[in-house]
């Protein structure tokens, strides 16, 4: 057996048949978004074309480069830049989510027992927030008012106080437009000086409860449903609102905490589980356990992809309670902890809060990525080229010059919404008197 250790090889972005797919749909996707899918998908938010235009030049050497090179013997390759996105490029969002899972373990969560729990919400007001996106924070905190209750329950204390990090998702299995939060929170209350008491068991349907309640006042109060829709929710046998809590997860069981950790802000699509049909001109995309398929025109996947696409400086993980900033910072400044940290200190020391390149590909590949291929020897990055000429000079001496088959994509001449706020949509947008909205994906009957 060959026990050499793997190296690491420069991802070719443009191979990749999500990155084909946008850039052959992309320019006409732009064009016809405001007749063909602003009635589903909300107004065309200007941030997403900004988005998609970094996303295509991600990993583009003829965009600039690092060089990196073996001291040994003098070998080198070069690393394009990422784009540093959202969602929308699983690359760039997986370093995110492993360098997450790093920080939260190593710098937010106390060895104390702590447990998974997702809150859900029916379809029938789900289109409340992808119109109005600030409503997605305002349903964490609805979820992080209930978990407190309960669980200061817990504790007679009356300074006791939970600890929870939630992370906001707005997509499903298939990529339906599905808000819910996924959280981490801890199995109890720290209080006083020196202790931390588990939570007892109790019941999770009462828990649902409280949050339906929570989420149909907070949406009265926006202005989004009506208090007669309230009430005919309220005569359904199943409310669509759920409530999934997991098995406890002990302080000791770091390797499930960070893998948790890295699930809750996972991309909202999977490469591997999408097939694009270049000629078709569609996609197919399968459930994460195979059970299930669906079948999207390229324009219609775009759409889909887009709706999950945050808006600039729209926070999805929200920390409360003793994980809060506030608390946080507290803490640190008075260079003191709870007991639960004290007796229960992490077996490595403090980490810095930014992990660099080569550990997160190292981490996300299992190889390293400054482990000479040729040699086994250390390489350093010894150049960052961003110079034009330089970049189209080195290129075409290693034979790695590409003309473009093609212009790049352009920007649309006017757009309707183009001068629209961009937390503002449109009147026909807003919800209708009687509180629903129009879904040809969703058959009303069935709950009336």
């Amino acid at each position: 057996m060959n026990d050499a250790p793997a190296v690491y090889r420069p991802r070719n972005p443009k191979a990749s048949g999500w990155y084909r797919c946008v850039e052959d749909y992309f320019e006409e996707f732009v064009r016809v978004y405001d007749d063909r899918f602003a009635a589903k998908f909300g107004f065309w938010r200007p941030h997403i074309e900004k988005v998609i235009y970094r996303f295509l030049d991600c990993g583009d050497l003829h965009k600039g480069f690092a060089r990196v090179k073996c001291g040994d013997c003098g070998h080198e390759f070069l690393v394009g830049y990422s784009c540093k996105g959202r969602h929308f490029c699983p690359s760039c969002h997986q370093k995110r989510v492993v360098e997450f899972g790093e920080f939260l373990c190593t710098e937010v969560l106390a060895k104390v027992p702590h447990r998974h729990i997702v809150f859900s919400l029916p379809k029938i007001v789900r289109r409340n927030f992808l119109y109005d996106r600030k409503l997605l924070g305002k349903m964490s905190r609805c979820a992080w008012e209930c978990l407190d209750i309960f669980l200061k329950a817990s504790c007679p204390d009356e300074q006791s106080r939970p600890g929870a990090v939630i992370a906001i998702h707005s997509f499903g299995d298939l990529l339906a437009f599905h808000p819910h939060c996924h959280i981490l929170v801890t199995d109890g209350c720290f209080h006083g000086d020196n202790d931390f008491t588990r939570a007892p068991s109790f019941d999770w349907d009462k828990l649902e409860e409280l949050f339906k309640k929570k989420v149909f006042r907070m949406l009265v109060k926006e202005g989004r449903i009506t208090e007669e829709l309230v009430e005919k929710i309220g005569t359904w046998n199943h409310s669509g609102f759920h409530v999934f809590c997991g098995e406890p997860i002990e302080p000791n069981n770091q390797s499930s905490m960070e893998n948790l950790a890295r699930y809750i802000i996972r991309a909202s699509l999977s490469q591997e589980r999408m097939i694009y049909l270049e000629e078709a001109g569609k996609i197919i995309y399968q459930t994460k356990d195979g059970s299930a398929k669906k079948e999207f025109s390229a324009l219609e996947w775009l759409a889909n992809i887009c709706s999950h696409i945050p808006n600039p400086g729209e926070h999805t993980i929200r920390y409360y309670g003793f994980y809060s900033n506030v608390a946080r910072g507290k803490r640190q400044k008075q260079a003191s902890d709870s007991a639960a940290l004290t007796i229960h200190e992490p077996l490595t020391s403090k980490k810095e809060f930014r992990k660099n390149w080569a550990r997160l590909i190292q981490k996300i590949y299992e190889v390293d990525p400054l482990l000479c291929p040729k040699c086994g020897g250390e390489m350093r990055i010894i150049a960052f080229i961003e110079e034009q000429a330089v970049i189209e000079k080195i290129l075409k001496h290693l034979g790695l010059w590409l003309v473009n088959s093609r212009s790049p994509p352009r920007k649309p001449a006017s757009r309707v919404c183009e001068d629209l706020p961009e937390f503002l949509p449109p009147a026909e947008f807003l919800p209708p008197a009687d509180g629903f909205f129009p879904d040809p994906d969703y058959l009303w009957n069935q709950y009336l």
